[in-house]
């Protein structure tokens, strides 16, 4: 790949991943789950964030691939992935990928009841396993975490009701299949350790409700990654420890999905400023080539940890108004109070940017932008931006 010296030759719009940090993260929650458990396993969130680049290094560094569809599912395996490395979850499952993955030792969690149907097609010749989702309502299982709306959970058998009873018997009905593991994967917005020891306390009284003789427990994702005043990779792994050691199963595996704990920090995003507009009074309108639609898809957020990068000096001004490129009026991202005139060539940076956001961003305007990996020497392209050309690929015109 062709090296770039500095940033200030990046093509903007662009994302910026700092291959170093992710390789920090996915090793810091190794050595956290090492500190307490025999056997355990990081699965990156592909749809956290899906780019090849990413996929490759986390493979390369130990992580399996934790995929919720069928087209993620043979995205990974482009992307090197072994179906022993791979963790299939979610209720987007084709059959064909279903038993490819049962059939060639993948992780796979039941999740929909034609999952359970589909085992019936597998070989009788041969023992296959396979974990099933159970249902976490946060309402129930750790009030302190509830927020009201989506408390409950449309995913997973719910044993309030007879579905994962239900669930489990067919599977036990099946001579060629076991019942391997335990997926109860929910997030709360807390992230709280605390709603991790209930859920896991949770799941441990189900294991011991139905005598049911596991190899795994997969918590799932959730977790905060490397902020100060939050949780850390170690205390997330002690809590998980503390209360299975409480149940005697403290020799499961572990498996972890980190989505945001792993990708956030890593990447930036940078955009530069192409018009500025004088509006009325002290109010300016600073247009750039990015979008909210590329930091915060989801329209929520109030604040960024953003940098102004400026090339000459300029005056104070009261209140400028940064925007992004499309034509939507509230394509508006944040607002400069009493800070210096942004000119045209001058750039932005943001941080933490690289959870649900790629993933996300839509062909509205102006398609994906390009992305680089910062190495030591320099810069590199690993991802070009799409063209009209990339757009119309499998388009009949």
């Amino acid at each position: 790949m062709e090296r770039i010296k500095c940033c200030e030759d990046l093509i903007t719009p662009c994302f910026i991943l700092d291959k170093e940090e992710l390789v920090k993260s996915i090793c810091g929650y190794k050595t956290a789950l090492n500190k307490n458990f025999g056997r355990w396993v990081i699965g990156y969130s592909v749809k956290t964030n899906s780019t090849p680049y990413c996929l490759k290094l986390a493979g390369e560094n130990g992580a399996y691939a934790e995929v919720v569809s069928y087209d993620e599912y043979e995205l990974v395996k482009l992307c090197g992935f072994d179906q022993r490395h791979i963790i299939y979850n979610g209720p987007m499952k084709s059959k064909e990928t279903f038993l490819d993955a049962v059939m060639n030792g993948a992780i796979v969690n039941i999740e929909t009841k034609r999952e359970l149907l589909w085992l019936q097609e597998l070989p009788q010749d041969r023992i296959f396993r396979v974990g099933i989702r159970l249902n976490i309502n946060i309402s129930r299982i750790s009030p302190e975490d509830a927020e009201g709306d989506n408390d409950n959970s449309r995913f997973g058998f719910s044993d309030d009701t007879m579905e994962f009873a239900d669930a489990i018997g067919l599977i036990k009905s099946l001579s060629n299949v076991v019942l391997d593991g335990l997926h109860i994967h929910r997030t709360a917005h807390s992230r709280s350790i605390r709603f991790y020891k209930k859920s896991i306390g949770y799941a441990c009284e189900v294991i011991k409700k139905y005598g049911l003789h596991l190899d795994y427990i997969d918590v799932g994702g959730g977790y905060f990654g490397i902020f100060s005043n939050k949780p850390t990779y170690q205390q997330y792994s002690d809590s998980f420890y503390e209360v299975l050691s409480q149940h005697g199963l403290e020799r499961l595996c572990i498996i972890v999905e980190p989505g945001n704990a792993l990708v956030a920090s890593c990447y930036d995003f940078l955009s530069e400023v192409i018009d500025v507009k004088h509006v009325e009074g002290e109010c300016w309108f600073i247009t750039t080539d990015g979008s909210r639609n590329d930091i915060d898809p989801f329209f929520k957020k109030s604040s960024y940890w953003e940098k102004e990068l400026y090339r000459t000096e300029t005056s104070v001004v009261k209140r400028q108004i940064i925007s992004g490129c499309t034509c939507l009026e509230y394509d508006r991202l944040f607002t400069l109070t009493d800070k210096p005139l942004l000119s045209v060539g001058d750039r932005i940076l943001y941080k933490n940017v690289g959870a649900y956001t790629m993933c996300l961003t839509p062909m509205f305007i102006r398609y994906v932008p390009n992305i680089y990996v910062r190495e030591i020497d320099g810069y590199s392209l690993i991802r070009e931006k799409w063209t009209a050309e990339e757009y119309i690929q499998k388009s009949k015109i």
